[in-house]
């Protein structure tokens, strides 16, 4: 069953359920009519279907490799990054001033997540780039700006980010890679980078480097890190890629998936690189790109459950075992198929609304609209990517023993999806920035989103007592949770903060499911499906989350070992 892209629920997600109508209402956005939307959307759809998905399997069975120090990519990702590029696709969301589109980031999400269906391998360096051109608007000089945005947006050059290092993964405070001024306003950095994502191609002209480094007079930790711009190839006087820089390509991973895709160890041997933003501040910077790509992130998760449903349904349709019928007729077939649909479109409508709250905090500069953005983006990116990991899963059951098989490519949507609950910030990371820094406030931005789903739910009992009734309870529970998890200590916070994350995702699932349904009445038996199976398992996660940390450091680790 060949990829589709989901136009029709973006369509209705949009105009019916995350309320997009108000970012087109703004001044800023203006020009995103329905009418645009729908144009660009559907384009977008076409590249997936027809130029990027038939090159899923292309990165699968011929991965990225090393040749005498340059990355040879898949066949056809070339002729597939150019279509990109030739369509605009980069830069959707990017200012007009430097040749972006301008268009709201709801926009971008969706467009980002068709295309991650389609071959999330390649759409991972668009994706990076995205994320340095936000970083650069916001914290590069005038000078950068006006020489690296324009190649950046028209996709000539391409961007990534450099963090990790050998002895420093999540702990990005402990990076030994430094930064020596040189005089003339560049900086010499040397140091080593690991988990370097599409650190090299052979089809852009040049690939600049995010990477953080200390500068001599650095503190320890991250309050001493600075970020540095470090091109593959230092532009000429006409901006053009020039001489070489010093650095390299060291090795490539080999990975469990995402093989079209080139992770990279890096090596900068005293490179020339241009400060981004203010010295010892290279974190807040990063994090622009950073924030970016974890809801980025969690729409790949979605993008990849999109097409793991389809491939999933395709062949319960076609299966036939057990009489004459296909096997879409056994009811546990039915119920994983029923799963799969229900909780992808619980994470598309939650990213969505992610995606919205950016849109109106940039629109407006409400600090209401900032503060719920903030609250989404760990819940989008960990819940997408935990239902990516979780539907694709369930998409190699359906196809049964063939999905263990590497032919049918059910397998590979594991394999290339479950990366994504890991980079970006691990998904317990995540969990944890939503449970401290998110609730600095005191869980204001919270209440204020609980509010809305039992407003919400108290409207839909008109039409739908029983969901409804379910859906006020669910955020009541949740609501008498993050009281108590803002009086716990941070130990404890932590202890229950992926299970905390989790039943928020749950009961805002439920709540898209609910509005869906009330829209229109052919979404109920959908909606049923998340409130009554999946909404319930918020209760016990939320019991997880009153237990603290205790229970969980009784066992010693000799306990574990044992």
């Amino acid at each position: 069953m060949p990829y589709r892209a989901p136009l029709a629920d973006f369509r209705f997600l949009l105009s019916e359920v995350v309320g997009f109508a108000q970012v087109a209402a703004t001044e800023r956005f203006a020009e995103a009519t329905p009418e645009t939307v729908e144009a660009v959307l559907g384009e977008a759809g076409k590249l997936c279907e027809e130029v990027l998905a038939p090159l899923q399997r292309s990165g699968d069975i011929h991965p990225a490799r090393l040749e005498n120090g340059v990355v040879r990519t898949s066949p056809g990702f070339a002729e597939g990054y150019r279509a990109i590029v030739e369509g605009g696709w980069v830069s959707i969301a990017a200012s007009p001033d430097h040749g972006g589109m301008g268009l709201p980031m709801t926009v971008t999400t969706a467009v980002n997540e068709m295309m991650a269906s389609a071959c999330l391998s390649l759409q991972l360096n668009p994706l990076m780039t995205q994320g340095q051109i936000e970083a650069l608007e916001h914290h590069a000089s005038d000078a950068l700006k006006a020489l690296y945005l324009p190649k950046l947006v028209s996709g000539e050059w391409c961007g990534t980010m450099n963090l990790t290092e050998p002895q420093a993964g999540s702990d990005v405070g402990a990076l030994r890679t430094r930064a020596e001024p040189l005089g003339d306003g560049s900086y010499a950095v040397t140091g080593q980078k690991i988990y370097i994502s599409w650190a090299d191609n052979d089809f852009t002209g040049n690939v600049c480097h995010l990477v953080l480094a200390r500068l001599p007079d650095g503190a320890p930790g991250t309050k001493g890190i600075s970020l540095f711009l470090v091109p593959k190839f230092l532009p000429d006087a006409e901006g053009n890629p020039g001489k070489r820089n010093s650095l390299s390509v060291v090795s490539l991973e080999h990975k469990m998936g995402l093989h079209g895709s080139p992770t990279a160890v890096m090596d900068y041997d005293g490179a020339v690189g241009w400060l981004l933003g203010a010295p010892h501040r290279g974190m807040a910077a990063m994090f622009t790109m950073m924030n970016n790509a974890r809801l980025g992130v969690g729409v790949q998760g979605i993008g990849v459950a999109e097409a793991a449903t389809q491939a999933a349904l395709g062949y319960a349709l076609e299966r036939r075992q057990g009489g004459a019928g296909t096997i879409i007729e056994h009811p546990d077939v039915r119920r994983m198929l029923a799963v799969m649909k229900a909780e992808t479109f619980s994470a598309r409508a939650i990213a969505l609304a992610c995606a919205v709250a950016i849109d109106m905090a940039r629109a407006t500069g409400s600090a209401e609209w900032q503060a719920r953005a903030a609250l989404l983006t760990p819940i989008a990116k960990a819940y997408g990517t935990a239902m990516g990991v979780e539907v694709a899963d369930l998409g190699v059951q359906v196809h049964g023993g063939t999905g263990f098989i590497e032919a049918t490519g059910a397998a590979q949507y594991l394999r290339d999806v479950r990366v994504t609950a890991i980079y970006e910030g691990t998904n317990g990371i995540q969990a944890m920035d939503l449970v401290g820094r998110k609730m600095m406030d005191g869980g204001e931005a919270a209440f204020r989103l609980l509010q809305e789903v039992q407003d919400a739910a108290e409207v839909a009992r008109h039409g739908l007592p029983d969901l409804a009734g379910d859906v006020w309870n669910a955020a009541e529970a949740l609501w008498e949770a993050t009281e108590a998890l803002v009086a716990q200590g941070a130990t404890d916070r932590n202890a229950g903060a992926v299970p905390y994350l989790r039943a928020f995702a749950r009961v805002l699932g439920a709540h898209y499911h609910l509005t869906a349904a009330a829209a229109d009445p052919a979404r109920l038996a959908l909606a049923r499906v998340a409130i009554r199976r999946l909404l319930p398992e918020h209760a016990a996660l939320l019991a997880q989350v009153r237990e603290g940390a205790e229970g969980l450091f009784a066992l010693s680790a000799e306990d574990l070992a044992a």
